[in-house]
């Protein structure tokens, strides 16, 4: 569906890059202010710039959850330009300006909190350093300020929280990320081989290898017009679930561990073990690298292996309810999760928040049933919606998840379809062409987009973890508690500085 603003396509759909009208700024940013207008069933997927003809073209995507279309339209503008901000006028647009500031030294005359966004390698301005990140302040004899990070105990990657306090109460939290400047969307221009870009979108996030590959090879299958078979959608979407249950299953251990509740740290640990092992079993790895493949698999998902998951979850299931009764009905850890790290529906909103992290407050923000992809529109998926915003309905979601994924799986596993093998002599990709692919990761909404020249290469890739939506949500979610409960509202979360830092 088309307009004379913009152009209506569905996930996973490839279109003409010349079908996506292109309009002056005023009207770009117009339209999809009022596309969005404080309306909870639209969102800001992907916001971006691409040098295009010694300019730089803007490309927004506006998502419809109840008509499950993507609204998309453009700008062209020169580098260096002043321009007022879309942020001014609906936050969602915060970080995806920063971003674009930051890329290609275009100045926001209004935007609230023009800093950088990720200190990326080949920002427009070199002189911005991440040693002197213009960090928010506060000048009073009754508040201090308390700095966590970039190096953290325990494994975690880097990044920076400034805290301003009064006593141990936080007032203001600001979250410092780009420490990594891996640069991987660059990287996915300059490599040609489809093995090296399907290894890079394997590392965006190390916890997240299922739902960033499948955009990817998603996204790559629709570009190259490739419609993958039953067997394909059949491993991805198991995968993805399967991905979704060690994940959450992890980070009930970790909220355990940050209430200093060992015994729940160490049984759901325990438990997360055998749902990564099956990976390794089903692919020669823990985190699933080698799985996804676009066009084939390198390893079908056999009778057997069925066999062995059930085996799995038969030995999870009475361990993982018994611990979870427990935690559920212990008062001190129901002291440490109620009431604490709230955020509002009404900050949710104004944010943008994605995934769980809007699920947790009645803000319905699921790519399974509002954008289905692979085999999420035959599973009939019905998201997990919780009311408080707070730690307890965040754990609680994880809870119940983990619960829900199990019997999609076993629901899937009641028939195991034949497997194809790999073919990428077949998979080239259209001319002058633009492609959007979304998918429901753990965390929630991972978008990918791309764009190829008139020879069929790509000049443009745009990924989108969740965590570039949801950082500001945790930021939000400690003022005014304690700076003890930081630890376990970050883990409630489990937001990624890899995903952000691209």
């Amino acid at each position: 569906m088309t307009s004379n603003k913009y152009i209506s396509v569905s996930n996973n759909q490839t279109i003409a890059l010349d079908d996506i009208p292109v309009l002056d700024y005023e009207s770009f940013m117009e339209i999809n202010l009022g596309l969005m207008d404080k309306n909870p069933v639209r969102h800001c997927v992907n916001y971006f710039g691409y040098p295009a003809e010694g300019k730089i073209k803007l490309i927004c995507c506006i998502a419809d959850d109840d008509l499950h279309l993507i609204n998309i339209s453009s700008a062209v503008i020169k580098r260096g330009e002043t321009l007022n901000s879309f942020t001014a006028k609906n936050h969602n647009f915060e970080k995806f300006e920063r971003e674009i500031h930051e890329n290609f030294g275009i100045a926001f005359t209004d935007h609230p909190w023009l800093k950088p966004a990720r200190y990326s390698f080949n920002r427009a301005d070199k002189g911005s350093r991440i040693e002197n990140y213009p960090f928010y302040s506060a000048e009073s004899p009754e508040l201090h300020e308390v700095g966590v990070g970039p190096i953290h105990a325990g494994i975690i990657e880097p990044g920076h929280f400034r805290f301003i306090c009064n006593g141990e109460q936080i007032m203001h939290l600001e979250i410092q990320l780009g420490y990594q400047h891996r640069g991987i969307e660059q990287l996915i221009l300059q490599k040609q081989k489809l093995l090296e870009r399907t290894t890079l979108a394997e590392n965006i996030a190390g916890d997240t290898v299922v739902g960033h590959t499948t955009a990817f090879v998603n996204l790559w299958e629709s570009l190259c017009n490739y419609v993958p078979d039953y067997s394909l959608q059949y491993a991805r979407t198991l995968a993805l679930e399967l991905e979704r249950m060690a994940v959450h299953t992890g980070d009930l251990s970790g909220v355990c561990t940050d209430m200093a509740y060992q015994l729940g740290s160490a049984v759901y640990g325990r438990l997360r073990t055998p749902l990564i092992n099956f990976f390794q079993e089903w692919c020669g790895n823990r985190l699933a690298k080698g799985l996804i493949r676009a066009g084939g698999m390198n390893y079908p998902f056999t009778p057997d292996h069925s066999e062995r998951l059930l085996e799995i979850f038969e030995a999870y299931l009475p361990d993982f309810n018994e611990i979870s009764k427990t935690l559920f009905n212990l008062p001190s850890a129901l002291s440490r999760m109620e009431k604490t790290g709230v955020v509002t529906y009404e900050q949710l909103l104004e944010i943008g928040t994605v995934g769980m992290s809007a699920r947790m407050n009645a803000l319905n923000r699921d790519i399974r049933s509002s954008h289905p992809h692979d085999l999420y529109g035959k599973l009939e998926h019905k998201p997990i919606i919780k009311h408080h915003g707070d730690v307890y309905s965040r754990v609680q979601i994880r809870k119940e998840e983990i619960k829900q994924s199990m019997s999609y799986i076993k629901h899937l596993l009641k028939e195991v379809p034949e497997f194809n093998k790999v073919d990428e002599g077949e998979l080239i990709p259209q001319k002058k062409k633009f492609g959007i692919s979304l998918v429901e990761g753990w965390r929630g909404e991972i978008c990918h987009c791309a764009i190829t020249d008139e020879s069929g290469n790509l000049v443009a890739y745009k990924i989108k973890d969740p965590s570039f939506h949801n950082w500001m949500a945790l930021a939000q979610a400690v003022r005014n508690n304690d700076i003890s409960d930081f630890p376990i509202c970050n883990k409630s979360f489990d937001l990624s500085y890899s995903g952000h830092d691209l």
